[in-house]
């Protein structure tokens, strides 16, 4: 596997980025080595927060919820998925699967060996995230998942499929931009460029190409049959599990009736609708930061 690393100069003096960068070594199944990098800020004995990002942001999308869950006294731990962020990105288009990241990201969880954790997840940080609340329940204390899903080959939405078509035929995709356009504010040039900064040209953007295709919409589609095995450990799922998606998102529009039907922890959690677009971290970061507090704490707001 070829893997390009984007140089740390592209994330010197961002905006609203004073955290100091962590690395994790892990290996693929191939024998090849990835570096994974990853946000700690707050106490190293602090109740754990885990924020997972989803395509084609990267850890700088929870810059403000971080700062704020770090002044409550919370240990608050964001990752860069394998092709997005500070992270290696393999050069090719099919080294990226879903079952892959499931696996990298496994390893990363347990090599840190992070328990007693409060997950908030976002579009395909949710479909990975989920993944491992499946996969390791007995480290997760709670759940919010915000505009995401975890599919089982079943269909698709509108929004879903506009976002398809344009991410495999746009002759250069603009990742910025595309962040601007999922927020119902405007970012500033700074935020946007700072979204830009994972990929110095093209040939770093081959994971946020590949992911749109890796949902499994369809029954033909790889990783279904996992996903239905996660969903039967997730209807067996009593720790509290909150949905919070926004109400400007054309792509996972309703998604949260699953999860409040079908997610034992889901009754009688105080369910919200955020005001924001796909990426509701930008639109509503206190509200984010509030209701994973309220959760840690174990209040019932």
């Amino acid at each position: 596997m070829d893997v390009l690393r984007t140089p740390d100069d592209r994330f010197q003096g961002l905006v609203d980025w004073p955290f100091a960068p962590h690395y994790l070594e892990i290996k693929d199944a191939d024998g090849t080595d990835l570096r994974l990098h990853y946000v700690d800020e707050g106490p190293r004995d602090g109740p754990v927060v885990l924020l997972m990002h989803g395509e084609p942001s990267w850890a700088y999308l929870y810059r403000k919820i971080i700062a704020a869950l770090v002044a409550k006294g919370r240990r608050v731990i964001a990752p860069d998925l394998i092709g997005f962020g500070r992270s290696d990105k393999p050069a090719a288009r099919t080294d990226y699967t879903f079952e892959r990241h499931v696996a990298w990201m496994s390893a990363w969880l347990t090599s840190l060996d992070l328990k007693d954790i409060t997950l908030f997840c976002q579009d395909w940080g949710g479909l990975i995230g989920l993944r491992l609340v499946a996969a390791f329940p007995e480290r997760f204390a709670g759940v919010i998942v915000g505009n995401t899903g975890l599919p089982t080959g079943t269909g698709f939405s509108e929004g879903f499929n506009a976002w398809l078509n344009f991410s495999q035929n746009v002759p250069q995709m603009p990742i910025g931009v595309i962040v601007n356009g999922g927020c119902v504010r405007d970012l500033s040039p700074a935020e946007i460029a700072a979204y830009d900064a994972p990929f110095p040209d093209e040939t770093y953007k081959e994971g946020a190409r590949q992911f749109p295709t890796l949902v499994p919409i369809t029954p033909g589609h790889a990783s279904v049959a996992e996903n239905i095995a996660a969903w039967k450990v997730l209807e067996a799922f009593d720790k509290p599990f909150l949905t919070a998606f926004s109400d400007g998102d054309a792509v996972t529009k309703g998604g949260e009736v699953a999860f409040q039907q079908r997610v034992p922890g889901a009754k009688g959690q105080p369910h919200v609708t955020l005001h924001g677009g796909h990426f509701l971290q930008e639109d509503s970061p206190a509200e984010i930061a509030g209701l994973i507090d309220a959760m840690v704490a174990g209040s019932k707001r």
